[in-house]
């Protein structure tokens, strides 16, 4: 069972890292968060692999992470935060407000949901329910839930990728950002062969033979974002 935080600043300060890929969003956020009593910005990460060595290496209680970030995006990395860090609790930053990214989300072990048009105004709200041990969503997206939200049908919920491994989609990924197989073995530490494997088979599972279908796939369930 986790332990409850406080946003306090006579109490021990909540360490946040904050992961995203723009360096201007970065520096917005954390000049809001070192504003805030109690809380100390413990690293910043541009990408969900640099997000999973910083936690071994720094420690925060707390992971402020965009969704759309390249090479691992923010729900992938939170899959592996859930599972390997179940002790540091996650706030999901996103643009999109669609059920796809929320349920995902929380499936995966979010604390929060928070959409980056509101962080301004909720994000003190927001570490602070997640300080409390409890679900934060954008008022925005809490108004299309009921106040208590039914876990049983985010039991059940499934999304396309679910049926891909973990590997798979970190491929599909790379190969949706543009990266071709020679390009994606070293990056993710594997042969040439060992990628186009992977490559083969989770174009089977999806029943779709080529980058284009994949490409949109992938922008389709949100695993690489829409260039604005």
């Amino acid at each position: 069972m986790r332990t409850s935080i406080t946003l306090d600043a006579s109490a021990k300060p909540i360490r946040v890292l904050l992961a995203d890929d723009h360096t201007l969003v970065r520096a917005g956020i954390r000049a809001l968060l070192e504003k805030l009593p109690g809380v100390v910005v413990a690293g910043e990460a541009s990408d969900g692999r640099e997000v999973l060595d910083l936690i071994k290496a720094r420690q925060p209680d707390v992971v402020l992470m965009d969704v759309s970030m390249p090479g691992l995006n923010g729900l992938q990395a939170l899959a592996r935060i859930t599972r390997d860090f179940p002790h540091v609790r996650v706030i999901i930053l996103s643009m999109h407000s669609n059920d796809e990214y929320v349920l995902q989300a929380l499936k995966s072990g979010a604390s929060a949901y928070l959409l980056k048009r509101a962080a301004t105004a909720e994000l003190p709200a927001a570490l602070r329910t997640v300080a409390g041990g409890q679900v934060y969503l954008s008022r925005e997206i809490a108004s299309q839930f009921p106040k208590k939200f039914p876990l049983q049908h985010l039991a059940r919920a499934r999304s396309p990728l679910d049926q891909l491994t973990e590997r798979q989609r970190e491929v599909l990924q790379l190969l949706a950002e543009g990266q071709t197989a020679k390009a994606i073995a070293p990056i993710l530490k594997l042969s040439e062969k060992t990628v186009e494997y992977h490559r083969a088979k989770l174009m089977a599972s999806l029943n779709i033979f080529d980058i284009p279908g994949l490409v949109r796939f992938a922008l389709r369930t949100g695993l690489v974002a829409q260039e604005n």
